[in-house]
């Protein structure tokens, strides 16, 4: 039976509520739209898995310090600006099932509110010379951006390989849960070897979190109705992407013309996904995930028993069991 996110937190529980607080007041504002802007965000949270990444891997490696809550709320400060202004790059009206601050408040203020957030974030490190968490993250929001421009640039085309698949979701995805899990090691004034050794077991967590996201597009037993989402956007999932390799030149050219007019006509999406069930993309790409899953689990279990260690475990089961 999978453990639900509050039994994963029970040993950092407390340094989570009190995360809540300082986090809150990290991105006060007198300006009152401002303020009302970001206490709508700090209401909408998902389901706090950076922050609890960030405490777990402070606690594994060292123990939770002050700094612990500078770089988890460093972390949310950065990544919901970029959040905020994917939202206008995307034109996207909601997020996690709540309007967006575009939605709301249109994209010029949208785009003000992630500077403001970013600048909160930049500030709350230098005023406390924080320099090595600001380093770790900003080199993640660098990747994002990078990974994210990769897939555009490469989804015109339709020719991603695995290999180009591999960098965009190390920059897109991995990069940000690493970046938790550095910045837990380095503000518990972890070795700089237990922070690279940290880093590397965040890089493969994300990578098999994200392989988990693309299963969600073509449906299997575990997860229910395929959404057909990445399709429609030609985005180059792994599951595609091999079985795309598996077959002739002409299949090929078939189901690339299959994608590039998905988004007008449903059945090329469904023909889609019966095309990559039957080439065994789904098993492919999840034993890809649980492969990424072990190597994670190998890395972590150099480090000393504790509880902190037994949750960070059971947190990197819940990425790839989880229904949505």
């Amino acid at each position: 039976m999978q453990l639900t996110l509050q039994e994963i937190q029970s040993p950092v529980a407390r340094e989570m509520e009190d995360f809540e607080k300082k986090f809150r007041k990290s991105m006060r504002s007198n300006v009152m739209l401002l303020d009302k802007i970001t206490s709508y965000i700090v209401r909408r949270k998902g389901k706090q898995m950076r922050p609890l990444f960030v405490f777990l891997s402070a606690g594994v490696t060292g123990g939770i310090q002050e700094s612990t809550y500078r770089g988890a709320s460093l972390i949310e400060l950065l990544h919901t600006a970029t959040l905020v202004h994917d939202d206008v790059v995307d034109d996207a009206h909601y997020r996690r099932g709540f309007f967006s601050v575009n939605a709301l408040w249109k994209n010029k203020i949208a785009v003000l509110v992630g500077d403001f957030l970013l600048s909160r974030g930049l500030l709350l490190s230098l005023d406390n010379d924080d320099f090595q968490l600001l380093k770790i993250v900003s080199n993640a929001v660098r990747e994002m951006s990078e990974g994210e421009l990769l897939q555009m640039e490469k989804a015109r085309k339709l020719d991603i390989t695995e290999d180009v698949y591999y960098d965009i979701i190390r920059q897109k995805t991995a990069s940000l849960i690493m970046s938790c899990c550095q910045v837990g090691a380095a503000s518990s004034g972890a070795s700089a070897d237990q922070v690279d050794k940290m880093g590397e077991f965040g890089l493969k967590v994300g990578l098999a979190f994200q392989i988990k996201d693309d299963l969600f597009d073509f449906g299997t037993y575990e997860i229910g109705k395929p959404t057909g989402i990445d399709i429609k956007e030609k985005k180059m999932t792994l599951p595609l992407i091999y079985a795309l390799s598996k077959c002739s030149s002409s299949e090929k050219s078939r189901i690339k013309g299959l994608i590039r007019n998905s988004a007008e006509k449903p059945k090329n999406v469904q023909e889609v996904i019966e095309f990559v069930r039957k080439s065994g993309g789904i098993e492919y790409a999840t034993d890809a995930m649980n492969r990424f899953h072990q190597e994670a689990i190998d890395i972590l279990s150099g480090f000393p028993p504790s509880s902190y260690r037994d949750s960070l475990g059971q947190l990197v089961q819940f990425t790839i069991e989880r229904t949505k």
